[in-house]
Order: structure tokens, then sequence, then C-alpha cells
């Protein structure tokens, strides 16, 4: 007999116009709910924004190479992906689940691991779009640019972004990722590929993987190397942007700048 699911855990927490179809957490099968009930269905009929992050999981579980084998687990697709964000403590915690603990879950093959990984990156890469010189308008945009890049990161990455004379994008590069590295070869990294590019100045942007975007000892370091070293070859250090979840730091805002040089 099949039994009406009400509201619960996360999907409970999303709210549409429309009425959110539910079912009860037992085996049932997606295919054996009434059609237009269907997540795949629903999402092609009333668009993908009427859909909760659970639905919208689901389809990814159920289409494509490794589809999730409903009944295998005593669970439906949407079920498990229920579980899925009620383990990983929702959308933010799946993306930074390491691929090694998404294998552990009953269920999800290496096909299905990568499908949602790639998804996420997809809609990281989406947010982040081409970062143009008008993104230089204040410190807010391009903490707001570069965000969704760092989102799910266990550990700092840098980025330093080269413009010309009118401050027009010429290129951006990652320095470094995950890797405790000296200030000087930092900025050794970012002078070298700022003289290829025949760049006029320089932005510097990293993340805190803790969330909170108050600089460091060390960032101050860094920061007053490279501004040092961009004086020594003619070109300018705009500015050095520190990341967090919500929040970010800009030292040509603060007036870090001219502090550490005082210093």
């Amino acid at each position: 007999m099949k039994t009406r699911r009400f509201k619960t855990g996360i999907d409970a927490a999303q709210t549409t116009t429309t009425k959110i179809h539910d079912y009860n957490t037992c085996s049932e099968r997606i295919k054996d709910w009434p059609t237009k009930e269907r997540p795949r269905e629903r999402l092609l009929t009333e668009g993908s924004e009427r859909l909760t992050d659970a639905e919208l999981l689901t389809i990814i579980l159920r289409v494509g190479q490794g589809t999730f084998k409903e009944g295998v687990t005593g669970k439906s697709a949407y079920d498990s992906a229920l579980s899925l964000l009620k383990e990983f403590r929702g959308l933010q915690g799946l993306d930074r689940a390491h691929i090694q603990d998404l294998r552990k879950v009953p269920g999800l093959g290496p096909a299905k691991v990568a499908q949602i990984k790639a998804a996420f990156e997809l809609g990281k890469r989406l947010c982040a779009g081409k970062l143009t010189a008008p993104a230089f308008a204040s410190s807010a945009t391009v903490a707001g640019h570069f965000r969704p890049r760092f989102t799910g990161k266990r550990h700092e990455v840098v980025i330093g972004v080269f413009l010309n004379g009118q401050n027009q994008v010429l290129g951006e590069k990652e320095i470094t990722e995950g890797i405790p590295t000296q200030a000087t070869v930092y900025v050794r990294r970012v002078i070298e590929e700022a003289l290829r590019l025949s760049a006029a100045a320089v932005v510097l942007v990293h993340n805190h993987p803790s969330g909170n975007p108050e600089p460091s000892a060390g960032d101050d370091d860094t920061t007053d190397l490279l501004q040092k070293a961009c004086k020594l070859v003619g070109m300018i250090l705009l500015d050095h942007v520190i990341v967090g979840e919500t929040d970010h730091y800009s030292y040509s805002d603060s007036g870090r700048f001219q502090e550490i040089t005082n210093e």
C-alpha cells in the first residue's frame, strides 16, 4: 500500500507555492510514483526551480551511467537523496565531502559519485563566470566572484589576477593549493606570471577554510613582500582579498597596506 509522506528534515525547510510531492521513507521505487509527481517529470513540466534539493539530487542519482539501484539498498532514490543531505548536512557538506566518503555510501558507485561532483563543479563555474574589469569596482565583487571556487575547499588556495594599465583582466592563475609554501615562493610565482603577461597590476586572492577572513601574520608577510616586489618591477599590488565563508577582508579597503609598510 502506498503511503503519503509528510515533509520532514531538509525538505521541510523548503517551501514552494505548489504542492511538494513526498512519499514515506519506504522502499517505494520512483517508477511506481504517479508520473506527474516524479522529480524528472516535474522538472520538465514545472521547471527546475520548483524542485527541492532532494528532488534535484534524486534526478542525478537516477540518470546516466551508474544509475542508483533502487531496491538494492532497501531505499528509493528519493529516500537515498534525503539520507545523503542529512548525513552530510546539506548541499555544502555534500559538496565538501571527499570522494572516498561518498564511495562508502551503499548504492553509490564511482560513476554516480563522479556525476554528483561534476554537478557541483559546473555550478561553481557558472557562478564564477568570466572575470572582467568592472568586477574590481570593489573588494566585495572580487570576493563574490571567487567565493564559489573556494566553496568546499579544506585548504588554502592562492590565486593571482593580472591586469593591464586600464584594469582590464589579462588572466588569472592559481599560484598554489593545499601545500604550505613560504611567502617568498608565493611572491616569485606571482611576479613570474605578471611579467609573462606584461601586467601593470596584480590582485592577490585567497581563502581561509576556517571561514574567518581576518588576516594572519603570514598573510601580512606575503602582502608586504609582494607589494615591495611589484614596486621593484614597476607594477602595483591593487589589493589582497581574503575570502571567508560569508565575509571577506581587503588590505586596500582596511588601510592595512600602509600599516604593514610602517611596521
